[in-house]
């Protein structure tokens, strides 16, 4: 059986908070530079060539991508065959105060109710168990004005498609220019309300391509569709809002939709949608 030491996992936590907030994600900065050179209005196109530049200097000068730091949220991927010395929560988090601190990245966390002494940690921490003796840990620091845009509604199980996007659509025109478009939108269809909300978050950590309406030909009428189709159902019809970067117009709005799916009850179709704003970020280290 392999070992790990929780000592270890807290160093790998520190770094991957410091490269999630200072680099932006290869595949988004690839997805802004394709949206930029598609963008019809001059104006979307000053704003994307201010993002794209704004992530050379973050990470030229070892900056923060942006003042928002987030909450940051712990994807776990732990092997079966894998023995974990020490405590391993107790080292998520202090790898996160150390990492926040050694970055010089902003301290966003309270009480709820108390709203009193900021802090660096605690995290969000999922954990799943798969096969094998792989350990995988993701940190996604989740800003809170793309957060705060979250929406879950429970279907009827007999809701078709034209529904299901209705909702989808209505929620990222609901967030406007809240949440710093263009935006990265994750969706999870499925499981219980509170796996479905899950679900939606982990889509984020999906890979970003971005594809122009242009790209898309087709209007879907049902779920008999993949889930590809769906994306790019949705995606055609969120650019179609002409929200645009920042909220100033433009046909990108979204870069990307990202669905993950479950197994549900009989009874039920929950689903969840989760905005991220253009400064989508996140790190992984596998061991």
């Amino acid at each position: 059986m392999r070992v790990i030491f929780a000592e270890k996992i807290k160093d790998i936590v520190a770094e991957l908070c410091i490269q999630a907030n200072l680099y932006l994600r290869k595949d988004i900065l690839r997805a802004l530079k394709s949206a930029y050179q598609k963008e019809d209005s001059q104006r979307a196109k000053d704003i994307l060539g201010a993002i794209i530049k704004n992530s050379e200097v973050a990470e030229k000068e070892r900056l923060a991508l942006c003042q928002d730091t987030g909450l940051p949220v712990v994807f776990l991927e732990i092997g079966q065959e894998i023995k974990i010395k020490g405590n391993l929560k107790k080292a998520i988090n202090k790898g996160l105060e150390s990492g926040y601190k050694k970055g010089f990245l902003r301290n966003s966390i309270v009480n709820p109710l108390k709203r009193d002494l900021l802090r660096f940690s605690p995290g969000i921490i999922h954990t799943e168990i798969v096969k094998g003796n792989r350990f995988k840990i993701t940190i996604l620091p989740k800003g809170f004005g793309c957060e705060n845009e979250t929406q879950l509604k429970m279907f009827n199980p007999l809701t078709d498609w034209s529904q299901i996007k209705r909702f989808i659509v209505e929620t990222v025109r609901l967030a406007g220019p809240d949440a710093c478009p263009p935006y990265i939108v994750g969706v999870g269809i499925g499981g219980t309300s509170d796996y479905a909300c899950f679900l939606a978050k982990k889509a984020l950590l999906k890979k970003v391509v971005f594809h122009p309406p242009s790209f898309i030909h087709y209007k879907i009428h049902n779920m008999k569709y993949g889930i590809r189709e769906m994306e790019y159902d949705l995606l055609n019809a969120i650019n179609r809002l002409n929200i645009g970067p920042m909220g100033l117009g433009g046909r990108t709005t979204a870069l990307a939709v990202n669905i993950n799916i479950y197994p549900t009850h009989i009874a039920g179709l929950p689903v969840a949608v989760n905005i991220s704003c253009h400064a989508l970020r996140s790190a992984t280290k596998v061991l």
